[in-house]
């Protein structure tokens, strides 16, 4: 997720959170934001735990799968191209 994806995340969760202080109930608030109820009342038992600070973003859900030396390794390889790596540039992609 972009970091402008957690932003409005974020913002969305902080819209719901105003309307609990409000006690709104959960069907309403996920049809305003178009979000889901399981995830408003999820929302919601964050936020009766820990308050508007329980809605910030925590960072990004997944870490990267490869480090940064591999990425930049594998960033590498790839500009030096296919006929590089064995395989013919004609008579179709993808050929060995």
């Amino acid at each position: 997720m972009t970091a402008e994806r957690q932003e409005l995340r974020e913002r969305i969760r902080y819209q719901a959170g105003e309307r609990f202080t409000r006690d709104e109930k959960t069907a309403a608030i996920a049809k305003d934001l178009r979000e889901s109820e399981q995830s408003v009342e999820r929302w919601r038992r964050a936020w009766r735990e820990g308050g508007m600070d329980a809605l910030a973003s925590t960072g990004p859900s997944k870490l990267p799968r490869l480090s940064d030396g591999r990425f930049a390794e594998l960033e590498k390889e790839l500009t030096r191209g296919l006929a590089e790596h064995g395989w013919r540039t004609s008579g179709g992609p993808w050929h060995r």
